[in-house]
């Protein structure tokens, strides 16, 4: 009898959509699988900005706990969200597709105004809790007044149609994946290589034991590796600038119609402070992060 796999997710709507998405490419593969929802740091504490938490990685402490203590087979997370190491006995076995990796802005509108940068008016409000989120906007326009946003995605885009601000970025891929209707927002569809994403946005991870070989070997047949080798080059410059998911960093790299690997890279070193802003080509992904790194510190 197949075992059936107890897939560890936090509750939200985008959460359990990923989570069910998971379910499903392992149903195609003839493995029964169960959701078990666990609630994180970042889940229960709502009324404080992300740089307020305790820790860097807020949103997923609670379930890997659960893996570890054995109540959980497989988590699944979003990348951009996890530590560039693993907790001693956790790895991560392998990686999804990629959705749209960009940021959206989306602007109530009945404030859009037409020839503007960003078509925002002077002063505008903008909601974000990412800090590198508002290292770029204030880059683009500094007469903006930032402010930060918590809750999931719907709840944020409702925050926005009430008033609560002229507009809000999202990543796209959120917003894809819950196919929410868009139609009462202006939507701004920023490049990542403009806009630079958050290192591996847009891509799901599956976590396990690093002893459990057998579930280890099952997601190894939904797994891309495409997708890792890029990835791996966004994420190994973020823990060589020992970053978290709070630092002002922007990395995004793709591979072009002649299989070199284009990197794009935009650093703070706070919030409000300037950009830096890099664009590397290599024919190859060995040390390419160094690079980017390097060109990033002596910029």
């Amino acid at each position: 009898m197949v075992k059936t796999l107890r897939i560890g997710t936090r509750g939200s709507k985008l959460a359990l959509w990923q989570a069910e998405y998971t379910k499903a490419r392992l149903k195609e593969i003839g493995i029964p699988s169960e959701l078990i929802i666990i609630k994180t740091q970042g889940d229960k504490i709502q009324h404080l900005s992300f740089d307020k938490l305790e820790g860097k990685w807020f949103f997923t402490k609670e379930i890997e706990d659960a893996l570890l203590a054995g109540t959980i087979d497989m988590a699944v997370h979003s990348m951009k969200d996890m530590p560039t190491q693993s907790p001693d006995g956790l790895t991560l076995s392998a990686v999804s597709y990629r959705e749209d990796p960009s940021d959206w802005l989306f602007i109530r509108k009945e404030v859009v105004v037409q020839g503007q940068l960003l078509k925002l008016p002077q002063g505008a409000v903008v909601g974000t809790s990412s800090a590198r989120r508002k290292a770029q906007m204030m880059d683009l326009r500094n007469d903006i007044v930032i402010q930060d946003i918590r809750g999931n995605v719907p709840t944020r885009l409702n925050k926005l149609a009430e008033g609560e601000f002229d507009a809000i970025l999202l990543a796209a891929a959120g917003v894809t994946r819950l196919a929410l209707p868009l139609d009462a927002f202006e939507v701004l569809r920023f490049s990542p290589k403009e806009f630079v994403p958050a290192p591996a946005q847009g891509v799901l991870c599956w976590q396990t034991k690093s002893a459990d070989i057998e579930t280890r070997k099952i997601l190894r047949a939904i797994h891309d590796p495409d997708i890792l080798n890029v990835i791996r080059v966004e994420r190994k410059v973020l823990s060589l600038l020992e970053g978290g998911c709070q630092m002002p960093l922007g990395v995004y790299c793709e591979r072009d119609t002649n299989g070199h690997y284009q990197v794009w890279a935009a650093k703070a070193d706070q919030w409000n402070a300037p950009v830096k802003r890099v664009h590397i080509s290599s024919s190859t992904h060995f040390e390419l992060a160094e690079q980017v790194v390097e060109a990033l510190q002596i910029k």
